[in-house]
């Protein structure tokens, strides 16, 4: 009984780890290490950039602060120009996901 359980939790890992993560146009099941545009607006190119990240492990626990917002004002702009995302994930065991805020 226990054997048959471990093998349904295995496979179901298996499955979950294949599975494209929500909202992202671009994973790879073992490793993603890619940066996509998120955004652009009329606004012309600045000189000022903000971050934010956040981080997942084990698809368990997440946490940190990636939103547009918080990196603009972290980055001391009130006119954004673009915004790109990074995004890094090994197995889904470990993922970063950092977004870039451009502007003035």
């Amino acid at each position: 009984m226990i054997k048959k359980v471990l093998h349904t939790v295995l496979a179901l890992s298996v499955v979950a780890i294949m599975l494209p993560g929500c909202g992202v146009g671009l994973y790879g099941s073992l490793y993603t290490d890619v940066t996509l545009p998120n955004g652009a607006t009329a606004n012309t190119a600045g000189s000022k950039v903000g971050t934010g990240e956040a981080v997942g492990i084990l698809g368990l626990i997440a946490t940190g602060d990636a939103g547009i917002n918080s990196a603009a004002k972290k980055g001391g702009i009130s006119k954004i120009s673009h915004v790109d995302a990074h995004i890094y994930s090994i197995l889904g065991l470990f993922t970063k996901y950092t977004v870039y805020v451009y502007g003035e």
